[in-house]
């Protein structure tokens, strides 16, 4: 499974940091694809991101949120077919929320530039707020499944002490005390 990587990996300030820190990583067929296609979100975002504070021209921004819209829905699409070990994770169901506010949020972004909307700065706050929390689901989940994923290690393989019941842990409570 995947080696521990340095702290400094882990100061992720943008979107284009968090699409490489994905391509990085060593796991399973699985979590490659997941990682592939969350970096992929990750570009699409930051191109989105990058295209409205670069540019007044409404047009490049609505082709790069339209592109977004589809990678997010792709990628919504890729989560449905990932095995049992995924869906099984809390983690899981905690990201899909959020992938659903945030396609939610591109939607509601999109139509304010469609409609040239004085709203549309406080749509897009909006879209970037949900955008990070949703990468930062994303990246739970894959360090949960990674991590329930390694083999046990040798502290693990150590017999569990065991407590007896509740009789025999109170004699035991007891003799201590008469010594």
């Amino acid at each position: 499974m995947p080696a521990t990587l340095p702290s400094q990996h882990l100061t992720l300030q943008s979107f284009g940091d968090i699409s490489r820190f994905l391509r990085e990583g060593v796991a399973d067929e699985e979590s490659r694809q997941l990682r592939d296609s969350l970096g992929a979100l990750s570009t699409h975002i930051d191109e989105a991101v990058r295209a409205r504070r670069t540019s007044t021209d409404t047009s490049v921004i609505a082709q790069r949120v339209a592109a977004l819209t589809q990678c997010a829905r792709e990628h919504q699409l890729f989560l449905t077919g990932l095995g049992s070990a995924w869906h099984a994770l809390y983690e899981f169901g905690a990201y899909q929320r959020a992938l659903r506010e945030l396609r939610n949020a591109i939607a509601a972004w999109q139509q304010m530039l469609e409609r040239r909307s004085s709203k549309e700065s406080a749509s897009f706050d909006q879209f970037e707020l949900l955008a990070w929390r949703t990468l930062g689901e994303a990246l739970l989940l894959i360090d949960m499944y990674e991590h329930q994923s390694n083999p046990p290690s040798d502290l693990n393989d150590s017999r569990p002490v065991r407590k007896g019941s509740v009789l025999q842990r109170l004699q035991g409570w007891f003799r201590r005390f008469k010594r």
